[in-house]
């Protein structure tokens, strides 16, 4: 699988440890991300790796910072991700099996690195349910477009 992987300088550390993990599991990597720990803007990564995902650079997007709030909050501005900020294993599976999230934010401040290669693993290989849960990823889409979801059962 082809991932965009991105970090502010919090979560540089991190990211390389993904990176590396993902590499080793025969993904393709494309990194957004600082070349040092110098202080980085978040949102910069987010709209990258965000990018990537929404023109098909990369089948999925993993990006980390400090909580994982606000790469989430930014690269949520994007029409079409559909970014989870997620701290362990349940909230990644509900977030690829129920609301088919193609980025997910991790927080190098409250979450291990081990715990964050067992959640991004999990996350990896899970697939979207469809069913009840494509319903509302269509309104969900709706809101991108400025419409009332409530209008379209």
């Amino acid at each position: 699988m082809h991932i965009a992987i991105g970090s502010d300088h919090r979560g540089l550390e991190a990211i390389n440890a993904i990176a590396e993990m993902l590499v080793r599991d025969g993904h393709k990597v494309q990194r957004f991300d600082p070349e040092d720990a110098q202080p980085a803007d978040y949102p910069e990564p987010a709209f990258a790796v965000g990018q990537a995902v929404i023109t098909g650079r990369a089948e999925r997007g993993v990006l980390v910072c400090g909580t994982g709030v606000g790469t989430c909050i930014a690269a949520n501005k994007l029409h079409g991700v559909r970014a989870a900020s997620v701290a362990d294993e349940l909230t990644a599976e509900i977030s690829r099996s129920h609301i088919d999230a193609n980025i997910i934010c991790l927080s190098a401040d409250l979450t291990g690195k081990r715990q964050m290669e067992r959640i991004v693993a999990l996350w990896l290989v899970t697939k979207f349910q469809g069913g009840r849960h494509a319903r509302r990823i269509e309104k969900i889409t709706l809101i991108e477009n400025g419409q009332d979801p409530s209008t379209n059962p």
